[in-house]
């Protein structure tokens, strides 16, 4: 966590590292955790295509993902979800706690823009991120948006 510390330091966003008891392991537990809309909370999937592989951040109230829609908007032939082994070796983190920061192509969900702060992983399964979504536009390598709605 010390390297995500200092790349947030770094790109100077303002943020809060919210360290608690117990890993939150789904977006409702993080909501109710934190007291905030689920749409607050910001998982990272991992999708796998033939150009190697993506992050997407969702907000927590997305539901399910349409990977064909996805697959045209960044250019795939075919996306499917990356499995827990491959996330922790493209991530060096288990799933469910992957930093909210990745060296990845990342898809943003626009609905997060709608909130002042969201909530995601730090790399470590108690602590949680806390940050701007503008910031979180800042410090990945935005390669496509998916839309609201």
């Amino acid at each position: 966590m010390d390297n995500l510390i200092a790349i947030l330091q770094e790109e100077k966003v303002e943020f809060e590292i919210i360290h608690h008891d117990k890993p939150l392991r789904t977006a409702q537990e993080g909501a109710n955790h934190f007291g905030i809309e689920i749409g607050q909370t910001a998982p990272t999937l991992f999708l796998k295509s033939e150009k190697g592989f993506f992050a997407m951040i969702v907000s927590g109230n997305r539901g399910r993902v349409d990977l064909d829609k996805v697959a045209e908007i960044i250019g795939c032939d075919q996306l499917k979800m990356a499995n827990p082994k491959e996330v922790q070796q493209i991530t060096g983190y288990t799933v469910g706690s992957v930093s909210l920061v990745l060296s990845l192509p990342c898809i943003l969900d626009r609905e997060l823009f709608r909130y002042p702060f969201i909530y995601g992983g730090t790399g470590e399964p108690a602590s949680t991120l806390k940050l701007a979504p503008a910031a979180l536009e800042k410090l990945n390598q935005v390669v496509a948006y998916l839309d609201i709605g």
